[in-house]
């Protein structure tokens, strides 16, 4: 039966406007998906050699954030002879995930006495902002991050200014400025991210609410809140505070000293440690936690050495859980020696703390310390999925 021309066209408008909202029912729900689903970055830390493909799990990143690139002139400045091979390797983990994002790192603990000078002045900014958006098209990059540690910070050998809190602010907006008018040429997003500290003195030299307004992601350094400088051991990546705890210090105390201080939680992704921190000559009172030590006299550890040496029978230490910071610790008795670290129970836990609070993400520093995804595996599995009842309540 013939409908007539009126009706064929209610009809077709009808299609026509049911296809256009399912249209817009997807878009919305890619959209949010975005939106909701929390950020993996993993710095990969190169140390002067080539990387190999098969190195990175690169569909279980959302970010990679190569370390460092330096400075040299008041530009952007390659460290190794090796980087530009390396962020080739990188830049072609795409062809596995074409949502990666490659983000090169620029300073770094070493490397960040140039910052006060470069941030200086309108012109000095705009040389270095020149530089990075160069560094972005040579290599085809997706972004940069800024690591410097620390603004209005006194530091070896560089320079430092009580202007550097509002210059910081500066340099951040300068280099999204930059971008933005670069994402038109090149017809994709660019990243700008910052590195910063957890501790209150980096809140007291930042304006960090502003500097928000001009970064993707915040990633905050969850970790070293114990190192060499202290006259105790103690967890140098806590969740949660320990009553027993001298400082009384956490990352849940970072993160919500952050909010407070303006910053929106969804761009604060939480760092956390593929390493850890020992002491010798530790007393085996508490199996070594919250106890005296000589200064100057911690050591670092790779996760993996852990792993494979620190945990394997026979070797001496036992492993304890701070049930108040949701972390474990290593303490060896007959050595006396004491180390704190990450592990998968106390990741998934960082995982749940991450979902619960809405924030961003987790960033791990740095993917040499777990070569075997051990660390990742958790990560991935933690951000995922719904989170698991947590051993302490989540405020």
């Amino acid at each position: 039966m013939d409908l007539g021309p009126r009706v064929k066209r209610h009809h077709l408008r009808k299609l026509i406007a049911s296809a256009m909202l399912a249209c817009c029912v997807s878009l919305l729900h890619a959209q949010s998906k975005r939106a909701v689903s929390a950020q993996i970055i993993g710095y990969v830390f190169s140390r002067d050699r080539i990387l190999q493909p098969n190195e990175i799990a690169a569909q279980k990143l959302t970010r990679v954030q190569y370390a460092f690139l330096y400075t040299k002139d008041g530009r952007v400045a390659e460290a190794s002879l090796v980087d530009a091979a390396n962020l080739a390797v990188m830049v072609a983990l795409k062809r596995i995930n074409p949502a990666l994002e490659v983000v090169v790192s620029i300073g770094g603990g070493s490397h960040s006495d140039g910052f006060s000078d470069i941030t200086l002045t309108p012109q000095s900014r705009a040389l270095f902002v020149e530089s990075c958006v160069k560094v972005v098209e040579q290599y085809h990059l997706d972004g940069v991050d800024i690591d410097w540690e620390y603004p209005a910070m006194p530091r070896p050998g560089g320079h430092f200014r009580a202007e550097d809190k509002q210059n910081y602010t500066l340099l951040l907006r300068d280099l999204r400025t930059a971008f933005d008018l670069a994402e038109r040429r090149l017809g994709r997003h660019l990243v700008t991210s910052t590195a910063t500290d957890g501790k209150p003195f980096f809140l007291r030299n930042t304006e960090m609410a502003e500097v928000a307004r001009y970064v993707d992601t915040i990633t905050l350094m969850g970790y070293d809140q114990y190192g060499r400088s202290d006259t105790n051991t103690g967890n140098h990546a806590a969740l949660f505070t320990d009553p027993a705890d001298p400082k009384h210090f956490s990352d849940e105390q970072a993160v919500e000293a952050y909010i407070a201080a303006g910053v929106p939680a969804e761009k604060i992704v939480l760092g956390v440690p593929f390493y850890g921190v020992g002491w010798n000559n530790v007393p085996s009172e508490n199996h070594g936690l919250f106890q005296p030590v000589v200064t100057g006299k911690t050591f670092d550890v790779l996760y993996t050495y852990i792993a494979k040496k620190d945990l394997a029978d026979g070797s001496g230490f036992i492993r304890y859980w701070d049930n108040a910071s949701q972390v474990p610790y290593l303490y060896n008795a007959e050595t006396q020696t004491f180390i704190s670290y990450e592990d998968p129970e106390s990741l998934r836990c960082k995982a749940d703390f991450v979902r619960a609070r809405h924030l961003g993400g987790i960033m791990f520093w740095a993917y040499n310390g777990d070569p075997e995804n051990v660390l990742l595996d958790a990560i991935d599995a933690g951000l995922k999925f719904t989170p698991r009842a947590a051993k302490r309540t989540l405020r």
